[in-house]
């Protein structure tokens, strides 16, 4: 059975928002803190586009811990699992 993209967008950004969930959840507990540890990457200031009559800021930046991985991999397994039953 071939799988939607929409499908495919909606179970990562259900393991994205899980992730960031157990990732803030288990910032002080000292056994699972290292599923907070986390890479942050992307533009950190704001780039400004000025010409005068309109101001237009682009900025990005993309924070990725370990347990948003984990449960972006775990969505997509478990979505593709119960798409076949």
């Amino acid at each position: 059975m071939r799988h939607s993209t929409i499908y495919n967008i909606f179970l990562v950004l259900i393991g994205i928002v899980i992730g960031s969930l157990v990732a803030s959840l288990t910032a002080s507990v000292p056994a699972l803190s290292w599923l907070s540890y986390a890479l942050s990457f992307g533009l950190p200031t704001d780039f400004v586009l000025d010409l005068s009559v309109i101001h237009i800021n682009f900025g990005m930046s993309v924070n990725l811990s370990v347990s948003v991985i984990l449960f972006v991999i775990l969505s997509l397994v478990l979505g593709r699992y119960f798409a076949k039953k």
